[in-house]
Formats: structure tokens, C-alpha cells, sequence
């Protein structure tokens, strides 16, 4: 599979040849769905957490007698229906969500979004991330000759940038900008690549991909 190969000023300089894991590699929508439920609910933390009757404080004694009162009966003020009491139901944090994928799973479908925005013309290869000042302004003038204006909060359609190594001077120059996120190839996922409906990358990042997200078709 061959890809444009673009300057920093928008210019077509040439062409390069991708890996070929990509050519074997066939779509299977119910494969990335599966792994981005995974990457979804491994992520998730059970911040939310409510005490139950037996866990609230205070309630220990009878509020006031069975019968001769004229009241409702009660055994504890921390009782469910009780302002201050137990929560019946609510969220617990011993809940475990996460589910389990083996490695080839993860790995096959993050080659199958990549490959399938290759087909639709949403990979942009640049000859190199050097830039004269790591500004957000400088990072701002390459990106905007690539991407539409959009009327939201972040401005202009989405990108992702595929950096071959841990770069803190790039990093620090686009994570100011709303529409765009960078991220080194190594570390690559499936939910950063469908969140974002672009992606920049240079001819060094493809060498990484394939090693490290290589599998036999």
C-alpha cells in the first residue's frame, strides 16, 4: 500500500510504501467493537460508592417503641427510607467491569482502524515533526493546511499525531491545541484513533507500528 508523502506547507513531495502487515489485515467490525468495549471498561475506575444500612453510621437502637406511640413502626434510623440512611441498590465500587482480550485481538484490530483510514485518504505522512520554534502557533500553521474549519469547541476536525519516540518539545507544542493529540506509536490504541478522524504521522512511526503491533494473519 502506498501513501502520500507531504512537507510541513501542504505540498505532495512524493510517495512512500507501508509496511505490509496492512495488505493481509481484513476488516471485522465486530473485532473493534469487542476491543474498544475492552479499552472502554478497563479504563473504568468505580469512583461512585454508597454505604448500604448496615454500613452507615449511628442506627443502632430502636427509635421508639413497636406499638402505643401512634407512629410508624421502625427499627433504625438508618433505614433506606430514612433521610440520612442506607442506599438501596446505588453504586458500589467492589463492581468489576473489566473483561479480558488476548494480545492479537488488541493488536489485529488497532491495524484494522489504522488500515481502513489509509483506504479513505484520512492518513497524512509528513517528512519530518522538526519545527524552527516548539510553539503551539508553529505546530498550528502545519496542521491548519490539512484540516476543515468546524464549528465546534474544538474548532477544526480532529488529529492525531503518530510519534515515533517520546518527543516532550512536540508534545508540549500540541497539547494546547483543542482539536489535536499526540501520542507515540508504541503506545497506540484503538480509542485514540477512533476518536480522532485524522492522523499525522512520519515514515519512522510505520517501522515502530510493525514491530510492535506485528501479528500473523
Amino acid at each position: 500500500m502506498k501513501l502520500d508523502l507531504y512537507n510541513k506547507e501542504g505540498e505532495k513531495i512524493g510517495e512512500i510504501e507501508v509496511n505490509d502487515i496492512f495488505d493481509r489485515i481484513k476488516r471485522n467490525d465486530a473485532l473493534i467493537h469487542q476491543v474498544m468495549r475492552w479499552q472502554i471498561l478497563n479504563s473504568y475506575y468505580p469512583f461512585a460508592h454508597t454505604k448500604t444500612r448496615g454500613e452507615v453510621r449511628g442506627g443502632g437502637r430502636k427509635p421508639w417503641p413497636q406499638k402505643h406511640t401512634g407512629r410508624a413502626r421502625h427499627g433504625s434510623i438508618r433505614s433506606p427510607i430514612w433521610k440520612g440512611g442506607g442506599v438501596v441498590f446505588g453504586p458500589r465500587k467492589e463492581e468489576k467491569k473489566a473483561i479480558k482480550i488476548n494480545k492479537k485481538m488488541r493488536r489485529k484490530a488497532i491495524l484494522m482502524v489504522l488500515k481502513e483510514k489509509m483506504k479513505n485518504g484520512l492518513v497524512k505522512v509528513l517528512e519530518d515533526f522538526n519545527l524552527k520554534e516548539y510553539k503551539t502557533k508553529e505546530m498550528n500553521k502545519i496542521l491548519e493546511k490539512f484540516l476543515q474549519k468546524r464549528k465546534t469547541k474544538k474548532k477544526r476536525e480532529t488529529a492525531l499525531l503518530i510519534i515515533p519516540e517520546n518527543d516532550t518539545k512536540l508534545i508540549k507544542a500540541i497539547r494546547n491545541l483543542p482539536y489535536a493529540d499526540a501520542i507515540e506509536a508504541r503506545n497506540l490504541n484503538i480509542l485514540s484513533l477512533l476518536n480522532h478522524k485524522y492522523v499525522f504521522t512520519v515514515p519512522e512511526a510505520f517501522d515502530i507500528i510493525k514491530k510492535t503491533f506485528k501479528v500473523n494473519v
